[in-house]
């Protein structure tokens, strides 16, 4: 008898034909599982073996950016990380692209932004056998040293229980990079769908509070109060936290002047009465108790001593961390407090509105006097409307439109770009400025930028240098093609710090010049966004409000002389140069 003979003899019996069970498979797995946690959007660069995973993430529902190169791709989920506090997702290829998403990916964790890379891999038992499969590589060992941490699944039944554990290591404790590996055969595993669907983890309580120590929290206040000139350090790391509201009031309650670093520029405005943005040199090396909230003495503080600091000695250092092995990472902190900033800056506003006297107000004239003295002299470079601009010009024009514009999205990368814009464009809300952070590493920007859009809806400026936009310059396509709100200013001065080297040999252009008066503008047309050739600051300030008003995918270059800008930028003293002359 036939199969459908049977069929219709059991209908006839009363009886409901067999039916086949429901499957599903790694692909669809991996997607619920992202979903299931709240991941809504993937970056990526597509190809094998991760294209159709891409396809049907979409096909889902998640929003899947596609760049045109990995790192530029895992940057944006590196940022994207920062900003929402969840994940950002990268999703890359094999070996090569695997590779190229990895450099984000040990930014990523170095400063501290919640990412995942994903990667699809070459079959294990091909890889450990040294067989030579296409794109072999053991991504997973290659990986470990640079993140939080790294996984590898094998069966898609582990699917979920993968998600899940490399959610909770990128958000719990200090946060970071995770990589996880995903074999080609992997995406193709099928089984039972009610059985794929009960092997799924919604991750609870990823990120849980950690409270500080009672005894820590009394020690920090009896040293705050003992100050005769204390000082707040905001770093990243309190940005991060959104405990916005906390922090303003540690500083107002307990009148203590603060400086931001790049990043936690915003956290209050930099116009703020307390702020000692403006007179940073003088608050560093003549105060006596500095309280760190989320930030760490590494080189970007001069390591918490030398001449920045003063006399060796005349510093006590309080130091809010959640990792406790930060602490007395390179000066002595009397008064560590380890936990989370949220919880930790509550529990110091608790002892402070108990028993607190204030900052000495000879302290804070100090420092006033001393800020409105660099703004003063400032000033009349920020207004000189000169053609060729120099980046101090340039910088009065866009310090302007965020002034105007204050919830806008700045991302800044570059060498005298980056440097000159931390001092002269003031912030004013939490969240708002993106840089290159802890490396100081060049090809943030596009990436950075594209995320920015995606992830807040907000307009987004990018202050590049000529040299740090080459880094991830194609990705101009890509804020066009997804028509994001994203206005580029190229700082052209024809060259990496100056457009003014030279080869002593006459044969070829001097290894930092670029092609003299290049028109990166037309390569924002080319992709069908708007492009704006400016030479003054009323152009560039003009061609910027308009861009912002539109929303158009825009690309505005900015004319730099040539001979503006210094060697390496503000950190000239890291980049050796040989004394020896050739006899």
């Amino acid at each position: 008898m036939t199969v459908q003979a049977q069929n219709i003899d059991a209908i006839t019996a009363g009886a409901m034909p067999h039916e086949e069970p429901e499957l599903t498979d790694g692909f669809h797995l991996v997607i619920d599982a992202l979903k299931l946690n709240g991941i809504e959007t993937i970056y990526n660069v597509p190809g094998i073996p991760i294209t159709d995973l891409g396809r049907l993430a979409q096909a889902e529902g998640l929003r899947v950016i596609s760049f045109r190169h990995e790192q530029n791709a895992g940057n944006a989920a590196a940022i994207a990380g920062f900003l929402t506090k969840k994940p950002g997702i990268c999703l890359t290829v094999s070996a090569p692209g695997f590779l190229n998403g990895l450099t984000a990916l040990a930014n990523a964790t170095t400063n501290c932004f919640p990412m995942i890379l994903i990667s699809g891999s070459s079959e294990r038992e091909i890889v450990d056998l040294q067989q030579g499969d296409y794109e072999e590589m053991d991504q997973l060992a290659i990986a470990k040293p640079l993140c939080k941490a790294a996984f590898r699944v094998l069966h898609a039944a582990d699917i979920g229980i993968g998600v899940a554990r490399a959610i909770r290591a990128a958000v719990s404790g200090r946060p970071g990079g995770v990589y996880l590996d995903l074999p080609a055969k992997l995406f193709s595993q099928v089984i039972d769908a009610d059985l794929g669907a009960r092997s799924l983890v919604k991750v609870i309580d990823a990120a849980p509070a950690q409270l500080p120590a009672p005894a820590a929290i009394a020690r920090a206040l009896d040293v705050l109060k003992s100050a005769e000139r204390p000082l707040i350090i905001l770093g990243k790391g309190a940005a991060y936290a959104q405990a916005d509201e906390a922090v303003r009031a540690l500083v107002e309650e307990s009148g203590i002047p603060y400086v931001p670093m790049s990043m936690a520029k915003g956290l209050l405005p930099d116009t703020h009465p307390l702020s000692a943005g403006a007179a940073r040199s003088t608050a560093l090396k003549d105060s006596d108790v500095v309280l760190l909230v989320g930030a760490r003495l590494n080189w970007l503080l001069s390591h918490g001593k030398g001449k920045t600091w003063g006399e060796p000695g005349s510093k006590r250092f309080i130091q809010i961390d959640i990792e406790p092995r930060e602490m007395d990472s390179n000066v002595e902190i009397v008064a560590p407090v380890v936990g989370d900033i949220g919880s930790c800056v509550e529990a110091l506003l608790d002892g402070i509105r108990k028993d607190w006297k204030g900052a000495p107000s000879n302290w804070l004239e100090t420092l006033r006097s001393k800020r409105e003295a660099n703004i003063a002299k400032m000033a009349p470079k920020l207004m000189k409307n000169s053609s060729p601009m120099c980046f101090h010009s340039a910088l009065g024009a866009l310090r302007t439109v965020i002034k105007e514009r204050p919830d806008a999205i700045l991302v800044n990368e570059g060498a005298n770009t980056l440097d000159l814009a931390r001092g002269i464009i003031d912030m004013y809300q939490p969240r708002k400025r993106l840089d290159v952070g802890t490396w100081g590493v060049m090809g943030i920007g596009m990436g950075f930028a594209v995320a920015a859009a995606v992830e807040t809806g907000k307009p987004v400026l990018a202050v590049e240098g000529d040299s740090a936009f080459g880094f991830s310059g194609m990705e101009v396509e890509t804020i066009c093609r997804y028509e994001l709100p994203v206005c580029i200013v190229i700082f052209n001065n024809n060259g990496i710090y100056r457009g003014t080297d030279t080869d002593p040999t006459g044969r070829d252009p001097g290894t930092t010049v670029f092609v003299k008066n290049s028109r990166y503008d037309k390569m924002m047309e080319a992709f069908g966004g708007v492009g704006v050739n400016v030479t003054t600051p009323d152009e560039l300030k003009r061609a910027v409000d308009e861009a912002m008003n539109s929303g158009k995918p825009t690309l505005i270059n900015a004319e730099i002389d040539p001979a503006a800008g210094s060697e390496s930028g503000n950190i000239g003293s890291l980049n050796p140069q040989s004394t020896l002359k050739k006899k």
